[in-house]
């Protein structure tokens, strides 16, 4: 049988998907037959005529093996799913049957298997398809992904080890660690959870190119209409909503970086209070409101792009919001990126092979 790898996260938008496809990458350099799996489709979008998870499609490509789609990706975790399942309408012993069955399909004859949790740790819960409940029916050990900001953080990551059980955890790795947390993280964090019988298999580094989306990929997601002529190729990270008044907002855009300011197309204090603060790198604008001739003019002198959507400012945020959080690590260069920075920062072997 295939050595077995989940991998789970914590919170979405934790590098997940990059993570388990750069692991197969390091086991595919060493010469290994690997295959993938993701049982929950969580990342959802429709195309050509379905709605599926492009996270497969992209393990599928890069470790070079072959899967149909249903096999990979057994269960579509929809809305309209949840909905069905809480009605009564989906029955979780057949959804794990079909999990283990399609796991038994892709692991036959291969060196190593590696599956990517859906969502977070919990998702499933409402079928019996938890990551651990998934880590039991296929006899997984499982990697914990997480963010650190600050010690209490590790509620969670405790909270995460405790419902996986210490016989199936192969270990944690932080993710996307800022610089500022990083001392502590080493220092304290680390130290803690070992005393504790967690093993801590290393620490990335937050990288730009992975942590958001530039703003010309936010406007073609989001289908918007760039107004201005400067580049798009800054990164958005992190959004902030004027809705408030002019002096305040100044105040407050001044105190963020990397971020996109979403307000009505029709605020043009507020669209000048964005334009003073050094770490709005776009106008992200609703309503379809074109704003002034003065406020364009003024972002094309400051570099910063304008770009404006016909949806509301809640809308907008949301589907913003998902836009950052989904599009991050979901390319092969991000995902190469990725196989570097855990070469660097995280100790590949353990996290293979449990040592």
């Amino acid at each position: 049988m295939s050595d077995t790898l989940l991998v789970t996260a914590l919170a979405d938008g934790t590098g997940k998907t990059a993570i388990t496809v750069a692991l197969g990458l390091h086991a595919r350099e060493r010469e290994e037959d690997v295959g993938y799996m993701k049982p929950k489709g969580t990342r959802l979008r429709s195309r050509v005529g379905k709605t599926i998870d492009e996270d497969p499609m992209l393990a599928r490509d890069l470790l070079e093996f072959e899967a149909e789609m249903h096999e990979m990706e057994p269960v579509v975790y929809s809305p309209t799913f949840v909905e069905q399942a809480v009605r009564g309408q989906a029955d979780p012993e057949d959804l794990q049957r079909q999990v283990k069955e399609h796991f038994q399909t892709i692991a036959s004859g291969r060196d190593r298997m590696f599956i990517e949790g859906g969502g977070t740790l919990t998702t499933g819960g409402i079928v019996d398809l938890t990551d651990a409940d998934i880590a039991d029916l296929v006899d997984a050990e499982v990697l914990v992904v997480a963010g650190y900001d600050s010690p209490g953080d590790l509620d969670d990551v405790l909270a995460a080890v405790d419902s996986i059980g210490q016989d199936r955890l192969r270990g944690v790795l932080f993710n996307a660690v800022d610089d500022s947390a990083y001392d502590g993280l080493e220092e304290d964090a680390v130290p803690f959870l070992e005393e504790r019988d967690v093993p801590v298999h290393g620490a990335v580094p937050r990288v730009q190119e992975l942590a958001g989306v530039t703003v010309g990929d936010l406007a073609d997601e989001l289908g918007a209409r760039v107004l201005t002529n400067v580049p798009t190729d800054e990164y958005v990270e992190r959004f902030s909503v004027g809705a408030m008044g002019a002096d305040s907002a100044l105040r407050h855009f001044r105190r963020t970086r990397d971020a996109a300011v979403i307000t009505g197309g029709d605020r043009s204090d507020i669209h000048t209070a964005a334009l003073e603060a050094p770490g709005v790198n776009c106008l992200l604008l609703t309503g379809g409101h074109r704003p002034s001739s003065a406020v364009v003019g003024k972002a094309e002198e400051k570099g910063v792009p304008i770009i404006v959507v016909q949806t509301d400012t809640l809308t907008t945020i949301d589907r913003a919001e998902k836009v950052v959080s989904g599009g991050r690590t979901r390319d092969a260069g991000a995902v190469e990126r990725m196989q570097e920075l855990l070469g660097d920062h995280a100790d590949v072997d353990a996290i293979l092979n449990g040592e």
